[in-house]
């Protein structure tokens, strides 16, 4: 299994909108960003993700899990763009913010620190760990 973050706006997408999907999940389309898209070509059904909301926020508010591999975007015909689909798992029991990310010297590395802008991140498995520890989740 391999981790990963997907970065939204909560005006645009929220985690709660993610939730509301259900089982069913919903396609992470919209990305524009080849790094972005080649990320999510790497991505495998079972994967597991942060949820990250952007903008005021800029934390970490639940789990996501990729059910569908990359596979056409259906919000263009542009045949470059390629997309996963994701279900909600959980949210966090305590949000982690990006200030806290930041503060703590083992993340130092970590793209969200590194490269905040990219919509689709890897995340190590000793981030995961950390992170879900500092967040209170043990799923």
């Amino acid at each position: 299994m391999r981790y990963w973050l997907f970065k939204s706006e909560p005006s645009t997408w929220s985690w709660d909108d993610q939730v509301a999907k259900g089982a069913a999940g919903e396609e992470w389309d919209g990305v524009r960003n080849y790094q972005a898209r080649n990320m999510m070509r790497e991505m495998s059904v079972g994967d597991r993700g942060f949820f990250y909301h952007s903008q005021s926020e800029k934390a970490l508010v639940g789990i996501v899990e990729v059910i569908a591999e990359a596979h056409p975007d259906s919000t263009t015909d542009d045949q470059r763009w390629e997309c996963v689909d994701i279900k909600a798992v959980a949210p966090l029991p305590r949000p982690v913010t990006l200030d806290e990310i930041k503060a703590d010297d083992r993340l130092a590395d970590m793209a969200l620190v590194r490269n905040p802008r990219l919509s689709v991140q890897p995340v190590t498995e000793a981030e995961w760990r950390i992170l879900c520890e500092k967040a209170g989740f043990s799923g």
